[in-house]
């Protein structure tokens, strides 16, 4: 797809060279939208917008929401005031919501008098819940129906609202307070007799959330469920508004994005890495390195504290690398699998023990089988000493660090902490501590006998 984009940019700087509008339109109303946004950050600012004014009206907004977020500010400042109004105005309100989020409070209120009086009550209505959660995500573009209205009268509805709607593949059904009372899917809708009741078809048990939950949860039930809509409620089962499955694949790549980054101890971006600047890109890396920094200034006290312990026996120098670094790998491995478990809920609250009696098994199973190797090591670097300290300490460490692996990200999500930060670089620096403390209590306790 890349080759594709290269072939299309010469070719449409070509045709912008030479003022050939009228051609320059007719390649581009062939292509999807995603394949013009991409296409079009390839091109330099003045051709962006030449090409952005050649769209038709239905697919400048389109092809507006899947431009990068510096790019669709360096383009709207570029735009009239008319040109502005209109992409904001063709764009979902989801989208809008989220285009305006990341702007100065005094360009939101700017861009937001430019809006119908309709269009800027329902995009203040997002703006104002919390930035991870459902609210932010949901449109209120949806077609709902009355229980007591037959399938003729539901049919003529749907007709008439359909065309505004994010999607019709499924019909919400309230009472006459908005109160979400049942769903029914446009197939049964179609198939049934047209006099028939809404409410003799509808199914009543109905898959829903709340505004304020947490958007990784709606992940979590479109996948479980297997819908292609959510809808959303207030409190008291009022319908506020529809998430559908196209806006949360482009959340869950974001959430398991943000976890990849926190795994390697980078605080989550809040744009793209070709987007981030060299001085945002040092201050998301530098405090985490720091501190892990300040972790390791623990690791050296503990070496120098034991002078006289490496002093008796020189050969334990030798396996300090071996067995801290064992240790961050099988904590590593604990954590990496506790996290993703707790990510797709496949361990939820109360389930944690579990997993922890499990961990205990197979750490020992685990510490047993480097405890061996261990002590074959150390014969051969040492004696018969410090082969049985290697060993049992490596056995030692290799529980520990397991058991660290799936209590820390359990013990982080209690707090409210997102447990992705038990990241690989923390039970590393972690299980330094740690390992070092379990290899010299041993030693000292072997040497001593």
């Amino acid at each position: 797809m890349a080759k594709t984009f290269e072939l299309l940019k010469p070719e449409i700087e070509e045709l912008i060279a030479n003022r050939q509008w009228t051609e320059l339109r007719e390649l581009l109303v062939e292509l999807p939208e995603p394949d013009i946004s991409d296409t079009i950050e390839r091109l330099s600012e003045r051709d962006r917008i030449v090409v952005l004014r050649l769209l038709p009206r239905e697919m400048l907004a389109k092809v507006f929401s899947y431009l990068e977020d510096r790019a669709q500010k360096n383009l709207l400042q570029a735009f009239t005031a008319e040109e502005a109004r209109m992409v904001l105005a063709g764009l979902s309100p989801d989208d809008r919501a989220e285009f305006l989020q990341a702007l100065p409070g005094q360009a939101i209120q700017k861009l937001l008098n430019l809006l119908t009086p309709e269009d800027r009550r329902e995009t203040l209505q997002l703006l104002g819940y919390p930035e991870e959660s459902v609210g932010r995500l949901m449109t209120p573009d949806y077609v709902a129906v009355r229980p007591e209205w037959t399938v003729e009268e539901a049919l003529a509805h749907v007709r008439l609202k359909g065309k505004d709607s994010e999607t019709i593949n499924v019909i919400y059904v309230t009472d006459a307070r908005w109160k979400l009372v049942g769903v029914l899917g446009l197939r049964r809708l179609i198939l049934a007799s047209p006099s028939e009741r809404i409410g003799g078809i509808m199914e009543e048990s109905v898959i829903r959330i709340t505004a304020f939950e947490d958007r990784e949860k709606a992940v979590q039930l479109i996948s479980r469920y297997d819908i292609t809509a959510l809808p959303v409620v207030d409190a008291s089962g009022i319908l506020l508004g529809i998430v559908t499955v196209d806006d949360l694949i482009d959340v869950a790549e974001e959430e398991v994005t943000e976890d990849f980054q926190k795994s390697a101890a980078v605080a989550p971006l809040k744009t793209s890495y070709r987007e981030s600047s060299v001085l945002s890109l040092y201050g998301k890396r530098v405090a985490w390195l720091a501190s892990l920094l300040g972790i390791s200034v623990v690791t050296t006290g503990i070496l120098s504290a034991q002078a006289d312990t490496l002093n008796s026996a020189i050969a334990l120098a030798f396996f300090i690398p071996l067995l801290i670094g064992t240790g961050g790998n099988t904590g590593n491995q604990s954590a990496t699998l506790m996290i993703r478990a707790l990510a797709t809920g496949d361990i939820r609250e109360g389930q944690w023990l579990g997993a922890l009696l499990r961990e205990i098994g197979i750490g020992l199973l685990l510490g047993v089988t480097m405890g061996l190797a261990s002590w074959v090591l150390g014969f051969f670097k040492g004696d018969a000493r410090i082969a049985m300290i290697v060993s049992l300490a490596m056995i030692s460490i290799v529980i520990v660090s397991s058991l660290l692996g799936v209590v820390l990200p359990v013990v982080l999500q209690r707090f409210r902490v997102d447990p992705a930060v038990a990241s690989n670089p923390l039970i590393a620096s972690v299980m330094d501590i740690l390992g070092l403390l379990i290899y010299f209590s041993i030693a000292q306790a072997v040497l001593s006998a």
